[in-house]
């Protein structure tokens, strides 16, 4: 079996292609075979609301990639350039890894596992703005 797979909770939701799905009352497996399906978890979404951050900005730039608002081709620059100001700040080497696997991710048009990269940044983030805030 080839192409993405989705593992849902129950009455987890996920957009696909636009189209808001639910999870029945079980655990289930989704096989997304078609390549460039514009797929979203909707847990792992952020609001609008919520880009306050430099991570969650290009986060959230993944995201409209992968629920159809945005072109791969007009989000690569922006979501390059975001990843490379991010490295500069995030040096350490937990940071830096995540930072390469979102690279790669967006180079090879892989949104979805260029979030899951990102996302890895989240806790690091707040952290780093809490001590600041002190």
């Amino acid at each position: 079996m080839s192409g993405l797979v989705l593992k849902l909770a129950p009455h987890e939701r996920v957009l696909i292609n636009g189209a808001v799905i639910e999870n029945g009352e079980r655990r289930s497996r989704l096989a997304i075979m078609t390549p460039n399906a514009h797929i979203l978890r909707l847990r792992d979404a952020i609001h609008p609301d919520e880009v306050n951050t430099p991570v969650r900005r290009v986060c959230y730039i993944c995201q409209l990639v992968l629920s159809g608002d945005v072109t791969a081709e007009d989000a690569r620059l922006q979501l390059l350039r975001g990843i490379e100001q991010l490295s500069q700040a995030l040096t350490d080497h937990h940071s830096r890894d995540q930072l390469t696997q979102a690279t790669r991710a967006v180079l090879d048009s892989q949104h979805y596992q260029a979030l899951k990269a990102l996302r890895a940044l989240l806790p690091r983030e707040e952290r780093l703005l809490a001590v600041r805030e002190q």
